[in-house]
């Protein structure tokens, strides 16, 4: 195959499917195990050591699980370790990073508007946001901060608060909430490699070699698995939210992000207090679609913080091959008169009231600026416009393909 762009859309199809898979793995596992955890029952006559059991019913047979505070007097034959789900997850999801944002840094990751800044730099800045991140939450949680569990998650939320805000003053407003999910998934995964599989492997060597485990091992992974907890499903919500522009193309997407923290808290509460039997907390689903509804609310503000809105009208030297090319007068045309009634500040089509995926295709920098978009969705491929209501004609994406190879160097 050679063609680069093609090429390109596969390849983040088939990472951005390895990466779903390797999450739900991940986040299965991690639930089930925190499920498993608070629902344990303490009886009589338990062997030595054991906090609690739980006898469980799947597949057509019967399950008895006991847990281990520390560790058996004796080692098991055989040790199952959880770990590459989260490894992979990660790994995954840093490739599709790389292929989308960085890859394609001058349409995805920067906004001139509010942070001009080259692609190199642009980047560098990405992955020092990661590490620093991790080194200044494993910081807080060595602190004596850590030793509240209430005084660190406040802290954090802060943390977490703060990073929204500064994301959006430095990428564009799609990558800010992505980047904020890689922040959290960084947290997330080096909690697994730096402090819980360590602090395991350690408890197994102390059994090996015949000594008592330390108990406050245990405890620290605990206390980043209850992280880890809280924090998966505002990560889902931030992956997700690249293909909503009503969530990242807004004047209040930081705020939006700050409060999926919040509805994470609380969905996860239902189910942690349901599984420890604690009762069924039934205020907290009521307390969810309040904040929900209030991100609707911040939504609809008038005042976009939109890529596309704060761009200047002049075509970016990165897309200049595209404005520049014998085609692209006819493609322009085209374009205004079978996309732009959608992909416009103001859409005019019935029932579309945002730009699709927040691209706007009403300036000759806009088009230029979704070249390879164009291409692929309404040259190579049909997918736009949707049904093709708009009678795109067979001539007029061959024009899209010819534009593109012949800006590109191809033809």
């Amino acid at each position: 195959m050679d063609d680069y762009a093609i090429a390109s859309e596969w390849a983040m199809f088939a990472v951005r499917w390895l990466h779903i898979i390797t999450a739900i793995a991940w986040i299965g596992s991690s639930f089930y195990f925190i499920a498993l955890d608070l629902g344990l029952v303490k009886r009589n006559g338990l062997p030595h050591g054991v906090t609690g059991e739980e006898w469980q019913v799947h597949g057509g047979g019967f399950y008895h699980i006991q847990k281990y505070m520390i560790a058996p007097n004796a080692m098991p034959e055989h040790l199952t370790w959880f770990k590459w789900e989260a490894y992979s997850t990660w790994l995954s999801g840093f490739a599709l990073l790389c292929l989308l944002y960085y890859g394609h840094a001058s349409l995805f990751l920067i906004d001139q508007a509010v942070l001009n800044v080259s692609a190199p730099v642009a980047i560098l800045i990405s992955l020092a946001s990661l590490l620093i991140g991790w080194l200044i939450y494993d910081f807080l949680c060595k602190s004596p901060i850590g030793k509240s569990t209430t005084g660190l998650m406040l802290v954090l939320y802060v943390m977490l608060v703060a990073m929204a805000w500064g994301y959006t003053q430095v990428f564009t407003g799609r990558a800010a909430l992505l980047h904020l999910g890689a922040f959290i998934a960084t947290i997330m995964v080096a909690n697994v490699f730096r402090i819980i599989i360590p602090n395991q492997k350690i408890v197994v060597a102390d059994l090996k070699a015949g000594r008592t485990p330390a108990a406050k091992l245990g405890l620290e992974a605990k206390q980043r698995s209850l992280h880890n907890n809280y924090l998966t499903l505002p990560v889902i919500f931030l992956m997700l939210s690249n293909h909503e522009p009503l969530a990242f193309a807004t004047r209040y997407n930081w705020i939006i992000a700050s409060l999926v923290f919040l509805m994470g808290v609380t969905i996860r509460h239902w189910f942690n207090s349901t599984h420890a039997r604690k009762g069924r907390p039934t205020w907290t689903w009521l307390a969810t679609l309040i904040i929900f509804i209030v991100i609707a609310w911040l939504s609809t503000s008038p005042n976009l913080s939109g890529d596309e809105e704060r761009q200047d009208a002049s075509v970016a030297p990165a897309f200049e091959k595209f404005a520049r090319d014998p085609h692209f007068e006819k493609v322009a045309e085209t374009v205004k008169t079978r996309c732009s009634m959608c992909h416009a500040n103001e859409p005019v089509w019935q029932g579309i009231h945002r730009a699709p995926k927040g691209v706007h295709l009403e300036t000759d920098a806009e088009i230029a600026k979704h070249a390879s978009q164009i291409y692929i969705q309404a040259g190579r491929s049909h997918a736009m416009p949707p049904a093709n209501l708009t009678h795109v004609t067979p001539e007029e994406r061959r024009l899209f393909v010819a534009w593109y190879d012949s800006a590109t160097g191809r033809n």
